[in-house]
C-alpha cells in the first residue's frame, strides 16, 4: 500500500517540475540510513516514467507513484505514507 499526502504531491510536482500528467516517481530501498522499520536502509526516489515492473502504484494529481518488483522486498508487508516534513519527503511505515 502506498499513500501520497496532498502536501507530498504538491512538493513532488513543484520541486521536480513535473508535467500535469504522465510522469512517474519510483520509490526504492537504498543502503545507509534508517527508516521506522529498517536499520541500515533508507528510502530513495527517482523520476521514472516507465512504470516497468510496477508492483504497487498510486495515482495522485496526474502523477503515478510506484514501487518496482526488484524493490518489493523493501516494502513487503508494509504500508508507506509519503508526506513532507522540513521541506523534504518524509516516509512513514506501518504493518499491513
Amino acid at each position: 500500500m502506498l499513500t501520497i499526502t496532498d502536501a507530498a504531491s504538491q512538493w513532488f510536482r513543484q520541486e521536480l517540475a513535473l508535467p500535469a500528467t504522465g510522469s512517474g516517481i519510483r520509490f526504492f530501498g537504498k543502503v545507509y540510513g534508517k527508516t521506522e522499520v529498517h536499520d541500515g536502509f533508507s528510502v530513495g526516489m527517482t523520476r521514472d516514467d516507465s512504470l516497468d515492473d510496477a508492483v504497487a502504484t498510486t495515482l495522485k494529481d496526474g502523477v503515478t507513484y510506484y514501487i518496482a518488483e526488484p524493490d518489493a522486498w523493501f516494502f513487503d508487508h508494509l504500508a508507506m505514507q509519503v508526506d513532507v516534513a522540513h521541506d523534504e519527503p518524509a516516509y512513514h511505515f506501518s504493518e499491513r
